[in-house]
């Protein structure tokens, strides 16, 4: 019973507690304003280059927008800690760390799923794009599953926070590798073999593809394909995330490294 109290009530805490500090209005330029605008840009950048058709830039830049809360909110679940100074009492506390971290997840994965539905209706909306209403239950799950996928990848640059003082760098070049590797704005089967393969090991291509798909009318069987691969990524990252992090605490502890990174 501690540990669903500690996993539900505390993540919300967490998640609550940015507030104390940040305006909840520079939630409508960040995650309202600024993945409509990156989606125009590319949209006419791609009509420029005449490359893909508009939905394949909406459905990329809309997904990777998730990325935004899920991995810079997450690097924050340490570097936030050490910035309040709370981040010795957090380690030395009794608290399970699977239900702490996973807890402070929960709320994450929520803000990056609304933020990636909203730039595909708005997006949609005013590229008068049409997404059949009957993929829409299949898109919202793709988009929760890659929401998933992507915290887990933010997991584990929480655990490495307790190493580097700078988490939001870190986000910042994952975040670009995501727009490089995950098919956002160029197609993953013309890249370099060795760039597919590095695709197919990173968050949000799987869950791209299968979004794609489902708005082009193809099945969702073929799509349920794409998200499970989307979800074993996303428990992966998690465990090596829970798992460095019980490393690296432990030797943050041994050495006496725990707050100067």
């Amino acid at each position: 019973m501690s540990s669903l109290r500690l996993f539900f009530v505390g993540g919300l805490t967490s998640y609550r507690a940015l507030f104390g500090w940040l305006s909840p209005w520079i939630l409508v330029p960040t995650f309202m304003l600024t993945p409509i605008f990156q989606i125009l840009f590319f949209v006419y950048v791609g009509r420029a280059a005449n490359v893909e058709d508009d939905s394949f830039f909406l459905v990329g830049n809309a997904m990777v927008n998730a990325a935004v809360p899920c991995l810079f909110a997450m690097g924050n679940a340490i570097g936030g800690e050490r910035m309040s100074g709370t981040l010795p009492l957090v380690m030395v506390s009794p608290a399970r760390r699977v239900p702490l971290f996973l807890g402070r997840a929960l709320p994450v994965i929520l803000n990056g799923f609304l933020v990636a539905v909203f730039a595909l209706a708005a997006g949609a909306t005013l590229l008068r794009i049409h997404i059949p209403a009957a993929a829409w239950g299949g898109i919202a799950l793709a988009i929760a599953v890659s929401s998933m996928s992507c915290t887990g990848l933010g997991l584990l640059g929480a655990a490495i926070a307790l190493r580097v003082r700078e988490t939001a760098v870190m986000s910042n070049i994952i975040m670009g590798l995501l727009l490089v590797f995950a098919g956002v704005n160029v197609p993953t089967d013309v890249l370099p073999h060795w760039m597919r393969n590095v695709a197919n090991a990173l968050p949000m291509t799987h869950g791209i593809r299968a979004t794609r798909g489902l708005i082009s009318g193809g099945s969702f069987g073929a799509a349920g394909r794409e998200l499970l691969w989307e979800f074993a990524l996303g428990a992966l990252y998690a465990a090596l995330g829970l798992s460095t992090l019980r490393w690296l605490e432990w030797e943050s502890r041994r050495k006496a490294t725990l707050d100067t990174a």
